[in-house]
Protein backbone atom coordinates (compact mmCIF):
# COMPACT_ATOMS: atom_id res chain seq x y z
CA UNK A 1 0.00 0.00 0.00
CA UNK A 2 0.97 3.60 -0.60
CA UNK A 3 2.17 5.46 2.41
CA UNK A 4 -0.61 8.22 3.18
CA UNK A 5 0.13 9.34 6.60
CA UNK A 6 2.82 12.15 6.73
CA UNK A 7 5.08 13.18 9.44
CA UNK A 8 3.65 15.39 12.36
CA UNK A 9 0.76 13.19 11.53
CA UNK A 10 2.77 10.35 12.28
CA UNK A 11 4.22 11.22 15.51
CA UNK A 12 0.73 12.33 16.80
CA UNK A 13 -1.10 8.86 16.03
CA UNK A 14 1.89 7.42 17.86
CA UNK A 15 2.01 9.60 21.20
CA UNK A 16 -1.64 9.03 21.01
CA UNK A 17 -1.51 5.42 20.53
CA UNK A 18 0.89 4.70 22.93
CA UNK A 19 -1.22 6.97 25.86
CA UNK A 20 -4.16 5.01 25.25
CA UNK A 21 -2.86 1.76 25.63
CA UNK A 22 -0.96 2.99 28.51
CA UNK A 23 -3.85 4.39 30.33
CA UNK A 24 -5.99 0.83 29.18
CA UNK A 25 -3.07 -1.46 31.02
CA UNK A 26 -3.22 1.18 33.95
CA UNK A 27 -6.79 0.99 34.34
CA UNK A 28 -6.78 4.57 33.86
CA UNK A 29 -9.37 4.27 30.78
CA UNK A 30 -11.69 0.84 30.45
CA UNK A 31 -10.84 -1.86 27.73
CA UNK A 32 -11.65 1.05 25.18
CA UNK A 33 -8.49 2.19 25.71
CA UNK A 34 -6.93 -0.78 23.28
CA UNK A 35 -8.29 0.94 20.57
CA UNK A 36 -4.70 3.04 20.57
CA UNK A 37 -3.46 -0.06 18.86
CA UNK A 38 -4.66 1.18 15.75
CA UNK A 39 -3.71 4.94 15.69
CA UNK A 40 -0.17 3.26 16.69
CA UNK A 41 0.10 1.17 13.94
CA UNK A 42 -1.23 3.65 11.68
CA UNK A 43 2.17 5.41 12.31
CA UNK A 44 4.53 3.59 12.34
CA UNK A 45 3.20 2.05 9.20
CA UNK A 46 2.24 5.12 7.57
CA UNK A 47 -0.95 3.84 6.28
CA UNK A 48 -4.27 4.27 6.97
CA UNK A 49 -7.31 2.79 5.49
CA UNK A 50 -9.63 5.04 6.21
CA UNK A 51 -7.32 8.24 4.39
CA UNK A 52 -7.40 5.74 1.36
CA UNK A 53 -11.32 5.63 1.05
CA UNK A 54 -11.48 9.71 2.27
CA UNK A 55 -9.04 10.27 -0.45
CA UNK A 56 -6.62 11.89 1.71
CA UNK A 57 -3.17 11.95 1.96
CA UNK A 58 -0.69 13.86 4.62
CA UNK A 59 2.55 12.85 3.10
CA UNK A 60 4.69 15.91 1.48
CA UNK A 61 4.85 16.05 -2.42
CA UNK A 62 8.35 14.73 -3.32
CA UNK A 63 9.88 16.24 -5.77
CA UNK A 64 10.96 14.26 -8.98
CA UNK A 65 14.24 14.68 -10.54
Amino acid sequence: MKTNVGGIDKILRVVVGIALIAMAALGVVGAWGWIGVVPLLTGLFGVCPAYSLLGMNTCPIRKQG
